[in-house]
């Protein structure tokens, strides 16, 4: 297989730019890097395209090196045919390798070996040539006491048992009946009936007590769903294929036209399709079914995991974070504008303290002691009665404050973590979560990135799923955020720091020591002097960090290092400075550009032409964060329980998580409602994330309220309107 030309092929690139993706992902380079600074090489391909890119490229490697595995392991025996070599030059999956590779693999003892070992492989292949009816008469020739044949009936039914694992074996027979079984097979699931009365029996059994479907119609979901509730015993789950049409394909492999053991095959064909070929299918079609399911929602947890991470920074504030709670009260924590702990305390408004005056006047303390901006609440337990207190606080207040209601999923994950431990010694973790919570109001990618990705809480199934593969796709999201915003060399943290393409942690640590020990990093070039950081890492890293503090006012914006000659050019050619960077004089430049040709200025300042644009636009708007165009937190004024909710009351609500049949959209009463995909839009979709996406702001209708399963059934259609509208 020639891998080069396999990828172009799928992912439309020509082969040079299919070359250079390689070459450049060979050398060491990071995606983000690729994507960014390597344009012209990959015919600007984005980060998503080169993450498909090399996660496929691993696969083509694995599938040839395991090709030249099999090819040599079946030569070594002496069982290579120009038949096999050619088989296996087509092979296109792991699984059709593998098929081929089944007849030579080395067996656990099974009835065809036994057979094969009494001398009986001759007499199936008599069978099989089809042609001479005297059976009878062969098989009394493999009569043998020694051999422990003793009639003529055992040597038939060796024959047969080796026939049928012949059969079992066979790589073309084996593909045709595993496209069977994914377009025209079924899934099945049934209660258990042992367990139907068993605690948590019930979220399988309005949907699965008698589930029946087309395999290639089950959605994602579902699988995951049904996996889940099978590991838990809770259901009993089979594939079903028309067996009549599973034996015709096998007749048309093994029996002849006029064959005078046409009945006798047949009996084998149903022995081996039952006793070895449909079980073996079966947990291939699982297994697929399975890896397909994960990596969709694999995908989805990347999808809400970025705008999630991407959301704006609410910069400039002072903010008090509050972590809800009862018996053990709220614990507080003020942060100051660059997020450094200013002071903490522990306040009693809710139940069953009650001390709401004496919460009142610590908490107006701190905000007029701090002069506090926003309020940040955490939105777990406790949540609705410290919304009512704050709401009720702030009306009270001299000072203007605003407040906001923030998910608090993973804080108590940081909080208990090692790192939190490090960056708060002599906090208990209860106020630890509380200055995350201000925080993730404040920056929350720089917070964000602190805490496990799969304990962010989007997505669905994050604990079945492959744990390795689902850290290494949002690893992926998470270093693409950080390095699209990009990052403040001398205030980032070593865990944002060690998500820069090109560092690590143990390299992000040296960068906070250097900090320390030098004061600030000023420029750029001051990073080679950080131990470990080396010419490959610089090359990667420096076009995403920000200096700043640097007399170089490129320090400050996404242009590379390896470009400031060129962008210095640039300035030339049109009579500019620096000066006139700083000064922010540049809004013609663009224009200026388009009217001398862009092509012609990028020849003469000899870069690329998405090079020259990328520098054009970071010039505009040095020290730009790309976050600041996005809509800026929600500040929440309407209170309710599940208990208020009505059908038919229409409510404004902010989407937390997308799945694949809707999303889940918190309306400010503790429990998120669904809103199925098909009460999302009223023309037709595929997936809830065409049309939404963590973060959004979304009028919802209350369609149904269970109180005791805390479910909420929600629709967007027919809410153009907000609620004060209504």
């Amino acid at each position: 297989m020639d891998i080069t030309l396999q990828l172009s092929q799928e992912f439309g690139t020509t082969l040079t730019h299919t070359t250079n993706i390689i070459n450049l992902m060979d050398e060491g380079c990071t995606i983000p890097f690729i994507a960014r600074y390597r344009k012209e090489l990959t015919g600007s391909a984005d980060d998503q395209m080169l993450k498909n890119f090399e996660d496929r490229l691993k696969y083509l490697r694995s599938l040839t090196k395991r090709k030249e595995e099999v090819f040599k392991l079946i030569d070594e025996q002496g069982n290579m045919t120009d038949e096999i070599k050619k088989s296996l030059d087509e092979a296109l999956t792991l699984t059709e390798v593998e098929d081929i590779y089944r007849p030579f693999k080395p067996k656990r003892k099974t009835r065809a070996s036994v057979a094969i070992a009494k001398g009986l492989q001759p007499l199936a292949d008599f069978i099989l040539k089809q042609a001479n009816p005297k059976l009878e008469e062969e098989a009394a020739k493999f009569v043998d006491a020694e051999k422990e044949v003793n009639s003529t009936e055992e040597a038939i039914q060796g024959a047969k048992d080796i026939i049928a694992e012949m059969i079992s074996d066979n790589a073309n027979l084996r593909k045709i009946l595993r496209e069977k079984m994914a377009k025209f097979g079924e899934i099945h699931t049934k209660l258990n009936p042992k367990k139907a009365d068993a605690e948590g029996a019930y979220v399988y059994a309005d949907v699965y007590a008698a589930y029946k479907a087309k395999i290639k119609d089950t959605p994602s979901f579902r699988i995951l769903a049904i996996n889940r509730g099978e590991k838990e015993d809770f259901l009993k789950v089979s594939l079903e294929l028309n067996e009549e049409d599973a034996l015709k394909e096998i007749h048309k492999m093994f029996i002849l036209k006029n064959s005078c053991f046409e009945e006798l095959l047949k009996e084998v064909c149903l022995d081996s399709y039952k006793r070895l070929i449909f079980d073996s299918i079966e947990r291939e079609i699982r297994n697929d079914l399975t890896t397909a399911a994960n990596e969709q929602a694999i995908k989805m947890f990347g999808v809400n995991l970025r705008p999630l991470l991407m959301q704006a920074p609410l910069k400039g504030k002072v903010i008090l974070g509050l972590d809800p709670a009862y018996r053990t009260g709220c614990k507080i924590a003020v942060i100051n504008e660059l997020g450094a702990v200013l002071d903490t305390t522990v306040i009693y408004p809710t139940p069953p303290q009650n001390k709401i005056a004496e919460a009142e006047d610590r908490l107006t303390m701190l905000i007029e002691k701090h002069d506090v901006d926003v309020i940040s609440i955490g939105n777990g337990t406790a949540t609705k009665e410290s919304e009512i207190f704050v709401a009720n606080l702030i009306k009270k207040l001299n000072r203007k404050v605003a407040y906001a209601v923030v998910n608090e999923a993973g804080a108590s994950v940081y909080s208990a973590s090692k790192l939190g431990a490090q960056e708060f010694p002599d906090f208990d973790v209860a106020l630890r979560s509380a200055v995350s919570i201000a925080r993730r109001l404040q920056d929350p990618l720089a917070e964000l990135i602190k805490i496990d990705v799969k304990s962010i809480g989007v997505g669905q199934y994050q604990h079945d799923m492959p744990q390795a593969r689902l850290s290494e796709v949002l690893d992926g999201v998470v270093e693409s955020c950080v390095n699209s915003v990009g990052v403040d060399v001398n205030t980032a943290s070593a865990s944002l720091l060690s998500h820069v393409a090109g560092l690590n942690s143990s390299i992000a640590k040296n960068i906070e020591a250097y900090r320390h020990e030098k004061g600030t990093i000023n420029s750029r070039e001051e990073l080679k002097k950080v131990p470990k950081l080396g010419a490959k890492a610089f090359e990667q890293c420096a076009g995403f960090l920000r200096v700043t503090n640097s007399k170089n006012i490129l320090d400050n914006t996404g242009v590379h290092p390896e470009a400031y000659e060129a962008t210095h050019r640039l300035l030339k050619y049109f009579n500019l400075s620096e000066s006139d960077i700083k000064n922010g004089n540049l809004e013609l430049l663009p224009k200026l550009v388009e009217k001398e040709g862009v092509e012609k200025v990028a020849n003469t300042i000899n870069i690329g032409v998405p090079t020259l644009t990328d520098i054009v636009n970071e010039l505009l708007k040095p020290g730009r964060d790309v976050r600041d165009e996005l809509p800026k937190p929600v500040l929440k004024s309407e209170l309710l329980s599940i208990e208020d909710l009505k059908p038919g009351m229409v409510l404004t609500g902010i989407v937390r998580n997308v799945i694949d049949f809707g999303v889940f959209v918190d309306i400010s009463v503790h429990q998120d409602g669904l809103v199925h995909i098909s009460e999302i839009s009223k023309d037709f979709i595929k997936h809830p994330s065409e049309v939404l996406k963590v973060g959004d702001v979304v009028n919802v209708k209350v369609l149904n309220v269970d109180v005791n399963k805390k479910r909420i059934s929600l629709t967007i259609k027919g809410c153009d309107k907000a609620p004060d509208e209504e």
